[in-house]
């Protein structure tokens, strides 16, 4: 049995052919679904490591008797793995940050004590800091995307079977204007990226390598095709940049029935697909699919998904860029603090699209080494910390914030400062709270 079981890609037979306008409509209806924010949700990826070796690759065998006892246990959450046998955690949406966090941890509960009788873990971090990409899964759209990837270098593979994040899912915000407008937390989101980068910076490992890189995630994310990785183009309201965005970008594959290899078509827009009409008519799943290949830090999609944190390690490691991402865009007083902060810091940097803009850079080599994003860091935890009370945050989450402010962020480090180098003994920790935590 494969370690994933996707749904069905393949286009509809009888399925009407897609136009412009409404492609167009279809994307300016659903990346935005405005509200006051209510629900938050969260995705977990976890390298997949043994617990007593960490540093030897599962065999794959085994990786799969592990995901079929996970798919067995009853979640909250839905569960799927990765192309390199990474699992992911999704939430449903909650409506609270507490809910959210109480569904997770229990979810997670389970599935560690089921991955431990097996003799694994789930490890938060970024990057595998020992293997080379090893795409487990061989289903026709994981060998198309690591086709389309493959022209642009290595990074795509290793993005693909060796990274892992926390990503944040939190609604688009209120259609009026001010702190909880969906334009301000749309253009909050790009501006805090940065600072989240940093603050979470947890992988500065790959292959046994230093690698340079405080976030070696972000750096192969940098490095991917920027058509696909950019955040769109500012400077037009947000539901008309991300409509042209899905559309001017090139199309990673197309999707075929049953075995039959994907085509990889070269530099073939969404758009230039609709008038062209070939290799055949696209439909409104190819719209859907072609927006889950585009991977910008900051994804709408009814909701934002924020996607530039690296895993975390420890037992608790997931909760403090969740608590504190919820507390900076869902509480009106952090949120126009946080925006008055890292609005100049962004500006200065330059206009250049995330994550290529020198910041972005800057956050995921030097982590808060750097003064400015320490110090715009600085500012963010100490409102989130006050915020986390207004939104409902129990003493447990707070304190694990506070302890991770204490221990990094007032200290100019981040999580990856503390990881040991993959050729000392022992290793980079892999499950619990690990060293130095």
């Amino acid at each position: 049995m494969p370690l994933d079981t996707p749904g069905d890609y393949g286009p509809p037979i009888e399925a009407e052919p897609l136009g412009e306008d409404d492609a167009e409509d279809l994307l300016r209806g659903i990346c935005f679904k405005t509200g006051p924010p209510r629900t938050v949700g969260v995705e977990l990826e976890w390298l997949i490591h043994d617990r007593e070796h960490p540093d030897v690759a599962v065999p794959p065998e085994r990786l799969r008797a592990a995901a079929d006892a996970v798919r067995a246990v009853p979640l909250d959450a839905a569960l799927t793995f990765e192309p390199g046998g990474q699992l992911e955690l999704s939430s449903r949406p909650a409506g609270s940050l507490m809910a959210c966090v109480d569904t997770t941890t229990a979810d997670l509960a389970l599935v560690r004590a089921t991955l431990g009788r097996a003799g694994l873990a789930p490890v938060g971090l970024g990057v595998d800091p020992w293997q080379p990409p090893r795409r487990l899964l061989e289903e026709p759209r994981y060998a198309a995307m690591e086709a389309a990837f493959d022209r642009s270098g290595d990074s795509g593979r290793a993005m693909m079977c060796t990274s892992a994040s926390v990503q944040v899912c939190l609604d688009a915000g209120e259609e009026e204007p001010g702190p909880l407008g969906y334009g301000r937390r749309w253009q909050l989101g790009h501006l805090l990226g940065a600072v989240l980068v940093a603050a979470f910076a947890n992988s500065p490992f790959r292959q046994g390598r230093r690698t340079g890189w405080r976030s070696t995630r972000q750096a192969l994310w940098t490095d991917l095709d920027p058509d696909r990785s950019l955040a769109p183009r500012t400077g037009r309201p947000p539901r008309d940049a991300w409509a042209a965005h899905v559309l001017d970008t090139p199309v990673m594959c197309i999707r075929s029935d049953g075995d039959v290899p994907w085509a990889v078509p070269e530099k073939l827009t969404f758009r230039d697909w609709i008038r062209t009409g070939a290799p055949r008519p696209p439909v409104r799943g190819d719209l859907e699919y072609h927006v889950t290949t585009l991977f910008p830090p900051v994804r709408p999609r009814g909701h934002l998904e924020l996607r530039m944190i690296d895993a975390q390690s420890g037992d608790d490691g997931w909760l403090v860029p969740l608590a504190v991402t919820t507390a900076l865009f869902d509480d009106p007083e952090a949120a126009e603090t946080v925006y008055r902060t890292v609005k100049p810091l962004a500006e200065t940097a330059g206009h250049a699209a995330a994550p290529r803009n020198p910041l972005w850079t800057t956050a995921a080599r030097d982590g808060l080494s750097d003064p400015e994003l320490a110090s715009a860091a600085a500012a963010c935890f100490t409102a989130a910390l006050e915020a986390l009370p207004r939104i409902g945050a129990s003493r447990h989450v707070m304190d694990t914030v506070a302890a991770f402010t204490d221990r990094y962020v007032d200290r100019g480090r981040c999580p990856g400062d503390d990881l040991p180098h993959p050729a000392e003994a022992g290793g980079v920790p892999v499950h619990g709270k690990g060293r130095g935590r």
